[in-house]
């Protein structure tokens, strides 16, 4: 009942400057905005990574840096969850953009959570398979496409919308206080494959 959606374009650094500014006080952020824009290596459009790369980092950075900075001057401790993927960790065909921003997201979450530490905000991602949200829908419907990732996958299944919110829920709470630059699969075994 106390949440107020901001509907803005993360992609415009000062129109996000000035909402997510005036927003507020934080104690928790959840960074969830991506694109996935998928096009073979030899066929990504400069559009599509610069998009990409809007969306994917720049927006996690620079809303990160606008909460973080309000955390710091309440002086409250904070956790922030970046929202990543598989993706980040193993190659997919028609992927490149989408894997290496993904990537990039990892490790920008290691160094936020290394620079963040001292002032008690964690940093922490869910690096999810394949969730059937409308983007999980649009992307994996082909049965033909799902079923080799599915096939990689030990427990059989993509992930549903709630197996990623419990697990951030649970990077959110004091029930992982002690975790902080880490990044939690939620992938029913695909990299273990």
């Amino acid at each position: 009942p106390d949440i107020e959606p901001l509907c803005l374009d993360l992609a415009d650094w000062d129109a996000t400057e000035a909402a997510v500014g005036a927003a507020g006080p934080f104690e928790l952020l959840v960074n969830n905005a991506a694109v996935a824009v998928l096009q073979p290596f030899l066929e990504v459009t400069r559009a599509a990574l610069e998009r990409s790369l809007d969306v994917n980092l720049q927006a996690v950075l620079h809303v990160s840096q606008i909460v973080a900075r309000q955390m710091i001057a309440q002086g409250v401790p904070g956790a922030i969850v970046n929202v990543s993927s598989q993706a980040s960790q193993r190659a997919l065909r028609d992927h490149a953009v989408y894997c290496s921003t993904k990537s990039a997201l990892d490790m920008l979450s290691k160094v936020m959570a290394m620079e963040l530490g001292p002032h008690k905000i964690r940093v922490n991602t869910v690096n999810p398979t394949v969730v059937m949200t409308d983007m999980g829908r649009i992307n994996w419907s082909d049965p033909q496409k799902s079923a080799a990732m599915i096939n990689r996958i030990p427990l059989g299944k993509f992930a549903e919308v709630d197996d990623v919110v419990n697990s951030i829920l649970f990077l959110l709470s004091d029930k992982s206080a002690m975790t902080t630059g880490s990044s939690l699969m939620v992938d029913g075994g695909f990299l273990v494959s």
